[in-house]
């Protein structure tokens, strides 16, 4: 079977990220500038190998001081840490719409094996000839795994963010002729 190379469409995806704030809220995040690349077999999902990179300068949660400290060596440490990884080692097929993700996620040089839940969109042409996939994708990770292990408490003893962090993140893929 002949390898088909599938590449990101920045233009029209978004990686994004959810964390708890006073476990009353949700703060979301998004990386502005992000590559993916995905091999398969055809167009196979299931035989997927993708590699995932964000850049972390580019992290955005619409507060500029907020953002400031999500770079800083309390969170990303982007001058030391400027790149997030994550590198596919499996997807499991559920069925015609609906995979398993399974890889290894990079922060900080740490590195996890995650697992995300999959979604497929389907896949078409667009009015320009390109062959587009679209896939939804979400996941939860335990930031400490990853050194972002900032900690603050409110006067009354509350926790500031939670540990668990939502990852969503709606994909178009373009097949590459």
């Amino acid at each position: 079977m002949c390898m088909t190379t599938w590449k990101i469409d920045p233009t029209h995806s978004d990686v994004q990220f959810k964390v708890k704030h006073l476990m009353i809220t949700t703060v979301t995040g998004q990386f502005g500038t992000f590559d993916a690349t995905m091999q398969t077999e055809g167009n196979d999902f299931s035989t997927a190998n993708i590699s995932f990179s964000a850049d972390i300068n580019s992290v955005t949660t619409q507060n500029a001081q907020r953002d400031q400290h999500l770079l800083a060596g309390d969170f990303f440490d982007a001058a030391q840490y400027p790149k997030l990884q994550f590198v596919s080692k499996e997807v499991k097929k559920i069925d015609d719409e609906t995979y398993k993700l399974i890889g290894d996620l990079t922060i900080r040089d740490n590195t996890r094996p995650v697992e995300l839940s999959v979604e497929f969109g389907g896949e078409v042409v667009d009015p320009w000839g390109q062959t587009k996939a679209g896939f939804e994708l979400s996941g939860k990770i335990n930031r400490k795994d990853f050194g972002l292990t900032f900690h603050a408490t409110t006067e009354t003893g509350g926790v500031l963010l939670s540990d668990e962090v939502k990852l969503l993140a709606s994909v178009q893929m373009i097949k590459q002729s």
